[in-house]
């Protein structure tokens, strides 16, 4: 298909492109989360949005209380935390009486209002992660004791209605008068709990890890097996789940020092998830799709994450793979040119139908590799940017920014080459200076890890006598300079690759200067984030 734009979309990119400030784009991701609320109804989050061809934001009655709060409040509270970012009182209050008011029905599981000032009734499983994102949230940053007997009585209730064999006790929720949607598979189900659960048994809540066990059983019996293969008919085809399961059970994995667990979680990552992904970290909304090269962001910030504990696992190969997602994909799809946005119509002045640029500035929807609209059929509803996404990718992000760099009694770690500043260290990336430049502020040894595209020659030393060693996918110096700067001199190397068409309408062509994209097949689409192939 050709796609034909409207009055307003101008072939061609977008402005305002990032691909070297992790920092500045959690920043201005924290802005459409606290904008998400119907000021005409009691400020409820709002779930569905779209911009183009017609913008608007509305309340979803399946996710709207039960879904929004989790996310954006694991992602606002953890953006403080990490770097600063102030969020607006008023809007954590909103998402914290939503999330509360999503567990006051007639079961303590999370529930959805079927319109606007209703009753909690509506439960659908795949929202029992959110809903403990929400309490894991409150407890950690907050210190909520509400929020840890919520959790607790939440983790008896499930461990009461649902059995590993059987599934969920439809019957008691009839009994009670509640709307019960099951899941089309455990994976898009409770399955999705376990990274929440993993988090909340490390906040001091231990029933949590006693299920997390339980569906990481089951999982591995039936649906993450030693192959790694991906397989729709047992993990459907929801691709968020997928990728938030697999994310999980890696967190579960580096919880318990399960080398076995660890396994599965590799196995996948090197064979089922090249069924779903591309090599820049793009990944499709739902395996099948056809006649469109529309993705979903939070998928890629769950392959982000895996991507890093695997990492600290030993696998340098994930931190590498981290950085191409990032530079690649993650950091270029955020929204930041807003300027062909237009409100729609509205004679009855809604609150959800106002200022719909402004409050989505920042945000992450389902962008094609190379721009926010796809080529071919795009994805039915057009250009959407629901608003759950955008708290799943900034708390990916959230994790890359902390592993930046680490220091362990090991010594100075410089994990991704990104600008970052510490109380230990301070590193000058050679994206946005003329070298990497690493300097220490406390001593110890330290480990620069090197781009698998560069080779020892390639590579010069400024500020030390002793020459690096080379090992494990990077340079070590046992006694580094202190208190000046080491500066390390390499070319960006000029690289071409062709995304696949194993996962994309046609095969995609990109240039790339180090992992930095620099040009890519656009196919004359609109609001594009790189210059066309030459």
């Amino acid at each position: 298909m050709t796609f034909h734009p409207s009055p307003g979309l101008e072939i061609g990119p977008v402005s305002d492109v990032n691909s070297t400030d992790i920092r500045a784009a959690i920043a201005l991701g924290c802005r459409p989360m606290q904008c998400c609320f119907d000021a005409d109804h009691d400020h409820v989050p709002l779930f569905y949005s779209r911009l183009w061809p017609k913008a608007d934001l509305r309340f979803d009655e399946w996710g709207s209380d039960a879904h929004i709060p989790g996310r954006h409040l694991s992602a606002l509270l953890h953006a403080e935390a990490v770097i600063g970012v102030p969020i607006e009182k008023q809007a954590l209050a909103h998402h914290t009486a939503a999330a509360i008011r999503s567990y006051s029905g007639a079961v303590m599981l999370p529930l959805n209002c079927c319109e606007i000032g209703g009753p909690p009734v509506n439960f659908n499983p795949h929202n029992v992660r959110e809903g403990f994102q929400a309490l894991h949230a409150l407890l950690r940053y907050r210190g909520s004791q509400q929020a840890a007997e919520l959790a607790r009585q939440s983790i008896r209730t499930i461990l009461q209605l649902w059995d590993s064999a059987r599934g969920w006790d439809g019957g008691h929720f009839a009994d009670l008068g509640i709307h019960f949607r099951p899941s089309h598979s455990f994976v898009q189900g409770l399955a999705r709990a376990i990274g929440p659960l993993v988090k909340l048994y490390r906040a001091g809540i231990e029933p949590a890890l006693e299920l997390a066990m339980m569906l990481k059983e089951k999982l591995v019996r039936g649906f993450f097996l030693e192959e790694g293969r991906y397989d729709p008919e047992r993990c459907f085809t929801h691709v968020h789940s997928v990728t938030c399961v697999l994310s999980s059970l890696a967190q579960l994995a580096e919880l318990l020092v399960d080398g076995a667990l660890m396994k599965r979680v590799e196995a996948f990552y090197d064979n089922g998830l090249w069924e779903l992904r591309d090599q820049l970290g793009w990944s499709m909304e739902v395996f099948g799709q056809e006649h469109s090269d529309h993705g979903e962001t939070n998928n890629t910030g769950d392959i982000l994450e895996t991507a890093l504990i695997l990492g600290r696992w030993g696998r340098i190969d994930g931190l590498h793979d981290a950085e191409r997602i990032l530079r690649g994909h993650l950091l270029p799809s955020q929204l930041r040119d807003v300027s062909f946005v237009t409100d729609p119509p509205n004679p009855d002045r809604l609150d959800r139908l106002h200022d719909l640029a402004d409050r989505h500035l920042g945000a992450w929807g389902m962008p094609a590799p190379y721009g926010h609209l796809s080529a071919g059929r795009g994805r039915e509803g057009g250009l959407c940017f629901n608003l759950d996404m955008v708290g799943g990718v900034v708390d990916s992000l959230c994790a890359a920014y902390e592993q930046v760099t680490s220091h362990e009694e090991g010594g100075h770690h410089v994990n991704l080459l990104f600008d970052h500043e510490t109380e230990a260290i301070r590193v000058e990336s050679p994206y946005t200076h003329d070298a990497l430049r690493v300097h220490l502020k406390k001593p110890g040894p330290l480990w620069v890890r090197m781009p698998p595209w560069l080779a020892p020659e390639d590579v010069t030393f400024e500020g030390t006598d002793a020459a690096p060693a080379w090992t494990n996918g990077g340079i070590v110096l046992a006694d580094p300079p202190l208190d000046r700067p080491l500066t390390i001199r390499f070319p960006l190397k000029v690289q071409q690759l062709t995304v696949s068409q194993k996962v994309h309408i046609h095969p995609i062509r990109v240039s790339l200067k180090g992992d930095q994209v620099t040009a890519m097949d656009h196919f004359g689409m609109p609001l594009t984030f790189f210059p066309p192939f030459p």
